[in-house]
């Protein structure tokens, strides 16, 4: 899709997909698609002038974000957001003077679910600190975490740089196919020996699971947590989109909590978690949601 610079076209652009594909929801491929405010607040006016509940996921930066109030987030219909939490200390200036772990329970206290992402293997990070950097990353208990090593790609800066000071590995010893982030390191990083960084990423996907229990666990969580604050909402326009995002919550996704605390029955954390999150599903739907789980 070509670029559209304004909210107004981006509304006709929308309208048409909503008439021929029958959808309610958007992933905006976009690095960072709120920073344009004046066009994102150009396409709520368009939203609310005909009345349309759409839901929004979008890539974003918690600075830009920060610009908006929760009520323009979720008037916006901003559902998902992947989200850059580079880590404690870090230098990037997106995140700068933000409490991340805050801000993303604030989120998600909204009913907006969150893709955390963050890396391991910056210039900083050692075999000593990994697992501080690990806690604090999987401290934000977002709906999915990702974890990417730091990878020089070709024709960056940072790709530059490696290159530069002789840093980069030879196709010899990795193959390019390999240079994803999900693997091993195309560079020979200042304090981490060969192959560590494959295991530190493991040790992060791992340890996120361990502490913050199965993603669809939160997702449930976090879509019923914003269902009961926005259901009376006075915007009916606002009510309608929570009500199509918790249509699911009665039967599908109490029989998935159901399902879900039988495979992890010999878990007492996580059946814990599911019991307490089944008890309000039951508080709010009744009857239905019992059958179902």
């Amino acid at each position: 899709m070509l670029f559209r610079s304004s909210g107004d076209e981006l509304f006709e652009v929308m309208c048409g997909l909503e008439r021929d594909m029958h959808v309610k929801s958007f992933f905006v491929m976009d690095e960072n698609f709120l920073i344009d405010k004046k066009r994102a607040l150009q396409l709520l006016e368009r939203m609310e002038e005909h009345g349309k509940p759409w839901s929004l996921y979008v890539f974003s930066s918690a600075n830009v974000l920060q610009m908006y109030t929760m009520e323009q987030l979720v008037a916006l219909g901003v559902s998902w957001v992947w989200l850059g939490l580079e880590g404690k200390g870090s230098q990037y200036k997106k995140l700068s003077d933000t409490d991340t772990v805050q801000f993303v329970k604030n989120l998600r206290a909204d009913g907006i679910r969150v893709l955390g992402s963050s890396i391991i293997g910056l210039e900083e990070h050692t075999p000593e600190n990994i697992d501080e950097v690990i806690e604090h990353a999987v401290s934000h208990e977002t709906e999915f975490h990702q974890f990417m090593l730091y990878t020089p790609i070709p024709g960056t800066p940072l790709f530059a740089e490696h290159e530069a000071d002789n840093s980069l590995k030879s196709l010899a010893d990795v193959s390019i196919a390999d240079i994803h982030g999900q693997h091993v390191f195309n560079y020979h990083h200042p304090h981490m020996k060969e192959g560590q960084e494959t295991e530190f990423l493991l040790r992060a996907f791992r340890r996120d699971f361990e502490v913050n229990g199965p993603s669809v666990v939160r997702i449930v969580r976090t879509v019923l947590h914003g269902w009961i604050k926005y259901k009376q909402h006075p915007d009916a326009r606002i009510r309608a989109r929570f009500a199509h995002e918790a249509s699911n919550l009665p039967v599908r996704y109490a029989g998935v909590l159901w399902a879900t605390r039988r495979f992890y029955q010999d878990n007492r954390q996580y059946v814990a978690q599911i019991d307490e999150l089944l008890e309000e599903l039951h508080g709010e739907f009744g009857w239905r949601s019992r059958l179902a789980s």
